[in-house]
């Protein structure tokens, strides 16, 4: 499926735009955390796995479970193969962030759903980054980018929704984002 950009190219257009879509955006319903809009649709590329995916996952207030099914799969332990659960609530501020970014682009997904043990190995191997109970083990947390859109963005964007964590990895060239208390960290 062919992503046409609509990314702002200025700092300026860029706030213009988030500011109309935050105006034109569902409200956050915080308790549930869910962002009624009449469809809510999702597209990935997953650098590991070089498997892509684009699907309505809910519509209206109704999640559609197949989907759900599909993306907790698609998310799955990269290093693994393990499914896990992925917290609707972590669709449904992805959603918001696109449309905040006014952009229809794939998320390029660097880790979805990370096992206990893939955690724990990755905790023992790389030096640090990587939370001894990381949220990707409960479905609430993604690393990602998209093609096109400046990472500063993106991470600005999310930390705009003020919805969970914002993590920015400009060294190797990724945002984290997730569902649980608002905190930030990174450049």
């Amino acid at each position: 499926m062919n992503h046409p950009t609509r990314y702002p190219t200025s700092r300026r257009q860029w706030l213009r735009t988030a500011l109309g879509a935050a105006v034109a955006a569902p409200v956050l319903a915080l308790p549930g955390r869910v962002w009624a809009a009449p469809v809510r649709e999702l597209a990935f590329d997953h650098l590991h796995t070089h498997e892509q995916i684009d699907l309505v996952y809910a519509r209206g207030d109704t999640y559609v479970p197949e989907a759900l099914g599909r993306l907790d799969h698609f998310l799955r332990d990269h290093y693994s193969g393990e499914v896990g659960r992925i917290d609707p609530g972590l669709h449904d501020l992805l959603h918001a962030l696109r449309r905040v970014l006014a952009t229809d682009r794939p998320y390029q997904v660097i880790s979805g759903y990370r096992s206990p043990r893939t955690n724990a190995h990755l905790k023992a191997t790389r030096g640090g980054g990587v939370a001894t109970r990381s949220l990707h083990m409960d479905g609430q947390a993604i690393d990602i980018r998209v093609s096109g859109v400046p990472l500063a963005d993106l991470r600005d964007a999310a930390w705009s929704l003020q919805a969970g964590g914002v993590g920015y990895y400009p060294r190797e060239q990724f945002v984290h984002v997730d569902i649980g208390r608002v905190r930030r960290w990174g450049s």
